[in-house]
């Protein structure tokens, strides 16, 4: 397991945060671990605090491809994406050690606006009016019109994104191990001009997404990707799909994704 041995954390910068990161780095350097302040060099990195904080340690990092993720709540409780715990690190270490730790995979969404650079969500992106008014959306499906919405905006969210935001607007709760993502809508309207499907939907990880903004005066829509706002400028098109990266997390044998579910909402 040396492999996966030489770490680099991220975490808040708060005062009670940059001394839990320190608490943490001690730990694992008296376990063997080789600390790094170079994410690039890292073959294993770790947030500390919650699930908002695991999204950001992906984010921040460049969703990296080559390596493991593990998170370490902070919170007195394991999270989606935490599955260890700040007062048991010695759990985590010897889980890796004595590889009693299995590796899960999880799918990112990528979404291109306007043909800029794509990028990508563990979690969700979400797209909403940015008045008081609603505004109105083409949704394209495989290059098809499917239906022309109208409302407050729509939630597209990953497997494992789904338990967050999603399913706070009544979206479903989808297994990760499913090759697929979901569109969910804001308070849609419809009345006898737009039709809307008003429930959420699931699209095969085969299938492409485009969302058309109509210049009707809400040309700059409240943009974001998982807990970070986009500050992209006059938005016209969409496009998103299922990407087939994937970023590699840290579970342990007894922690699975419904399980979390359970602890976590039921």
């Amino acid at each position: 397991m040396t492999n996966r041995m030489n770490a680099y954390i991220y975490s808040k910068h708060d005062k009670d945060s940059r001394s839990k990161k320190s608490m943490v780095e001690d730990a694992l350097t008296n376990e063997g671990f080789t600390m790094t302040d170079d994410f690039n060099s890292a073959n294993i990195i770790i947030s500390i605090g919650g699930d908002g904080s695991f999204l950001q340690a992906v984010r921040k990092t460049g969703f990296r491809q080559d390596c493991l993720y593990a998170g370490i709540s902070t919170t007195g409780k394991h999270s989606l994406y935490c599955d260890f715990h700040y007062n048991n690190l010695y759990e985590m270490t010897q889980a890796i050690r004595d590889s009693k730790l299995e590796v899960r995979r999880y799918p990112l969404i990528e979404v291109t606006i306007d043909e800029h650079r794509p990028f990508y969500c563990l979690n969700e992106f979400s797209i909403r009016s940015n008045i008081i008014r609603t505004f109105v959306l083409d949704v394209v499906i495989d290059d098809k019109l499917f239906e022309t919405f109208l409302g407050d905006g729509l939630i597209i969210s990953t497997p494992t994104g789904s338990p967050a935001y999603n399913k706070s607007v009544n979206g479903a709760v989808v297994d990760p191990l499913l090759n697929c993502y979901q569109v969910t809508e804001l308070a849609s309207v419809n009345n006898n001009k737009y039709r809307t499907l008003g429930s959420p939907f699931i699209l095969s990880g085969e299938r492409k997404l485009k969302l058309h903004v109509h210049q009707d005066g809400n040309d700059f829509p409240l943009m974001a990707a998982d807990n970070e706002a986009l500050g992209v400028r006059k938005v016209k098109n969409l496009e998103i799909e299922l990407s087939p990266k994937t970023i590699k997390t840290v579970k342990l044998k007894d922690n699975s994704f419904w399980e979390k579910v359970q602890r976590i909402h039921l």
